[in-house]
Parts: C-alpha cells; structure tokens; sequence
C-alpha cells in the first residue's frame, strides 16, 4: 500500500472537508467557510486546506514574479510542511493582505479546473485555526491517516553506540500511518541521565514534543528522544513517557534488533547511503 500511495505523490489530489473552517490573524477573524477543500499538492506528504475566495476576509493580490518552475531534482521527492513553497503543481503564487498586514507568497490559486476559484493557504501564515470549534495545530488532519496506541508486554532495549539508555517490559506503542513504530517506555526505565533541550516541534494528532539529549554531551545524544507533557486526544496515553529515534539509535524487541529505517529523520549519511543503494538495484 504504501508503494501505491507513494506513487500519487507527483499528482495534485482533493477532498471536500465537510465541516466548518476559521483561520485568526491578530485575533480577527481572517476566514470562516463551510466549503473547504483538503489539497495534496505534488510532491506533498501533507494536505494543506484550499477555500473559495469568497470566503476570505483579506484581500488577495499579485505577488513579486516568481522563477521559472522549480526544477525537481533540487528537492527531495517528498516535501514536509515546513515550507510552503514551491509548488510543483501549474497556478499562481498570491498574496494575502488585512490592512497593512501583507502575507507574502502565502496563497496559491492552482490552474486546475477542479479548485476554481479556491485558493490553498499557507497554514502557518496564520495565527490560530479552528475545525468547527476545536483548536487545531501544526497542520491539517489527513483523513487517510490514523493513530493506535498499543500496550505490549515485550521487552524493548533501546541503546546507542553500545550504551543502554532505556529497558522496559511495559512499552506503548505509537502505530502511525506511514512512520516507524514509535515505542513509548515510561521515564522511570530511561536508564541514563537525560536533559531537556530547548528543541520543541508540533505534530498535528500528537500535539506539542519537547526533546530530551544524553547528558554526556556525545554529539549523537543531542535530541535522541522527545516527549510529549500534553498530548491531544490521539496520544494521551503516552503522555510524559519518553520515545526515541528509531532511525538514531538501535532498539532490540524481545531480543531482536529492528533495522534503522530510513525517513526524513535519518542522518545526511544514512539517507545517502540508501538513495545510492536504491540506483543500485531499481
């Protein structure tokens, strides 16, 4: 399956969103629809929300000229929603205006007959979303992708380089569409010293992560493992456990070493190391 979901990743796709949507900007209210649209643009591994102009409370106006399209070998062949530039699909790059607020870049207006008179948005230009009246964060929910957290009785190592940082026989296991298992041990079977970082990121169904790095200051420690203080709905139960990169260090389940898998997440080298292996054999 995912060979075949990976294959529509060069396509433009769409979903009708059948609830209503409001986005803030300073606390005004900037857009209020019932007509939303859930857009996959090429290349996108996470859906992004497209509304009909109509339903914006900005102005929409021309930005500065563009380049010429992108050309796709300059990026990597799925794009995250860290960036919400640049759009492989055929259409116009727009901005947003309220008053003297200009969004630069922060509409597109896709040629496809489908999306007329829609305009997908930048989620992160704005300052709060709500989906009907539930606060929603990071981006927008895919409905294709799903959560299950599990309760399992095997015994999970996890070590690096040699060093057990954590053993536990009372695992959480985080299954999500698409990723790795995730496995949640509880803080007490965390075996070394940990110290929080400064690094948070946000996940959409998990909520707010907060990075924890060994305190031996070995370079390949720095935010081995995160932990969510207040997850949403999907991931309560792991809440203030600890999880740590499949990809970075070596976890053994009842005795077995798991293969590091290769994600966005993996080191320069290992993803390197794949992409050539993948020239290799087809």
């Amino acid at each position: 399956m995912k060979w075949h979901l990976g294959r529509a990743v060069p396509e433009l796709g769409f979903e009708p969103v059948p609830v209503r949507l409001r986005a803030f900007l300073d606390d005004a209210l900037a857009l209020d629809t019932h007509a939303g649209v859930l857009v996959w643009e090429p290349r996108r591994i996470v859906p992004v929300y497209a509304v009909p102009e109509s339903d914006l409370r900005l102005g929409v106006e021309p930005t500065e000229p563009r380049p010429d399209p992108p050309d796709p070998s300059a990026y990597p062949p799925m794009l995250g929603p860290d960036s919400f530039e640049p759009h492989f699909a055929p259409g116009t790059v727009v901005d947003l205006v309220a008053g003297e607020r200009r969004l630069s870049g922060a509409g597109f207006r896709p040629d496809d007959p489908d999306l007329a008179g829609l305009v997908v948005l930048d989620f992160r230009a704005f300052d709060r979303w709500l989906v009907e009246d539930e606060e929603l964060v990071g981006h927008p929910h895919d409905p294709f992708k799903r959560i299950d957290v599990l309760a399992s009785g095997r015994h999970v190592e996890v070590s690096l380089d040699g060093t057990v940082l954590a053993a536990t026989d009372d695992a959480l296991l985080l299954v999500e569409t698409h990723l790795p298992v995730r496995y949640y041990v509880p803080s007490a079977d965390v075996r070394v010293a940990m110290t929080p970082s400064d690094t948070r990121t946000t996940c959409a169904y998990k909520g707010h992560a907060s990075y924890l790095s060994t305190a031996d200051g070995r370079p390949e420690g720095v935010d081995v493992a995160w932990t969510y203080p207040d997850p949403l709905d999907d991931a309560l139960r792991v809440r203030g456990r600890v999880a740590f990169w499949n990809e970075r260090t070596d976890i053994r389940v009842d005795g077995e070493l798991l293969p590091r898998p290769i994600t966005p997440w993996s080191t320069p080298q290992e993803q390197s190391a794949a992409d050539a292996e993948r020239l290799e054999f087809g």
